[in-house]
């Protein structure tokens, strides 16, 4: 994986894990400002990758399926 590919590979399990978080939840503003925050960083990572990038995960990315886009990251691109 490149740097960059590592970059995005950890804001995607970091969005996992604001997700999964119970407190987070507990308060609605915040649990929605904490996944809009790191949506954008996604967004900002994904635009950051060296071009041309893998044809599956432009697609994953587009349409954000993010944890679709992270097992690929992880497999290699498999």
């Amino acid at each position: 994986m490149t740097r960059e590919e590592q970059e995005l590979a950890t804001a995607l399990r970091e969005r996992l894990k604001i997700i999964s978080d119970e407190t987070s939840r507990r308060d609605p503003d915040q649990h929605i400002a904490r996944l809009r925050e790191i949506s954008d960083r996604i967004q900002s990572l994904s635009a950051a990758l060296p071009q041309p990038i893998p044809p599956r995960l432009a697609h994953f990315l587009d349409r954000r399926s993010y944890d679709k886009a992270l097992e690929f990251l992880c497999s290699g691109g498999l």
